[in-house]
């Protein structure tokens, strides 16, 4: 095996062990009632992204590569390096009980089962265009991930049930303001990403990506109507969760939906 190849899968098994480890660490007070352990957590989910970065960078050669897998495990990165930085100012580490086990099974298919394959050029233009949707798709990500915590706060306080595992979850007002910033954070990436493709790309047709544009227009209306609803009307629990999963969903189809017709069902690149 090739030198670099080998460091490659030494970084990317170090990067699975330890966001698995971090992920382990951050769930067993939910289980235990124990004290939490949130900065061992995050210390072996910093490792773990460093591991991951230094994987996608030999991997992809230093590049940004937009197969389907190759994408997926950069999302992942982002969500999780997203993450560690938020926790520096809210205590969120509980995000990392969903968000590092998804990094870490993005990164063993797209490291150990996914074909090779090699980064498309891209113009300097394409390349930003790209580099703001990948950003734009990890806060919302994250965003959705708090989603699901608050769902689960509100479900308990609807049924007055309060285990440890509730108790050791975010404040409840800390992630509804949480959610709503990732989400405005977002929505304004969403928005560059919109008007960078208007601006730089060139045939919608020819590129396989009318499905993709429209999808997120629509996600951006979700995501806007949102904002103005929390702005205008105050708008919180279930029915931001809700808009905001749709509106994830949606961002999903069009970022990874689209992408894997192309490249898994279709063979194409996209």
């Amino acid at each position: 095996m090739p030198h670099s190849a080998s460091m490659i899968v030494t970084l990317s098994l170090a990067a699975i062990l330890f966001y698995l480890s971090a992920a382990g660490v951050l769930a067993r007070p939910l289980v235990t009632g124990g004290q939490p352990l949130a900065r061992w957590g995050m210390a072996l989910a910093l490792v773990a992204a460093l591991a991951h970065a230094g994987a996608l960078l030999g991997a992809h050669r230093g590049t940004l590569d937009l197969h389907f897998f190759a994408a997926l495990s950069l999302v992942a990165w982002i969500a999780s390096a997203l993450t560690l930085v938020v926790n520096l100012s809210r205590p969120v580490a509980g995000l990392g009980i969903l968000i590092f086990p998804l990094s870490a099974a993005f990164l063993a298919i797209d490291a150990f089962l996914a074909p090779r394959t090699a980064p498309m050029a891209m113009s300097w233009q394409i390349e930003m265009h790209v580099t703001i949707a990948v950003f734009a798709f990890g806060f919302l990500s994250l965003a959705a991930a708090l989603a699901i915590l608050l769902a689960i706060q509100e479900r308990a306080l609807r049924r007055s049930r309060f285990g440890h595992w509730v108790r050791a979850l975010p404040p409840l007002t800390l992630t509804e303001v949480l959610l709503f910033r990732l989400i405005a954070a977002g929505f304004v990436l969403l928005t560059l990403t919109l008007v960078t493709g208007a601006l730089f790309v060139g045939d919608l047709f020819s590129q396989h990506l009318v499905h993709k544009t429209v999808l997120s227009i629509v996600a951006w209306v979700v995501f806007g109507v949102l904002l103005w609803g929390r702005w205008r009307y105050g708008w919180r629990g279930i029915r931001a969760v809700n808009l905001t999963l749709t509106g994830m969903a949606i961002l999903l189809l069009a970022f990874f939906g689209t992408k894997l017709v192309l490249e898994l069902i279709l063979h194409r690149t996209a």
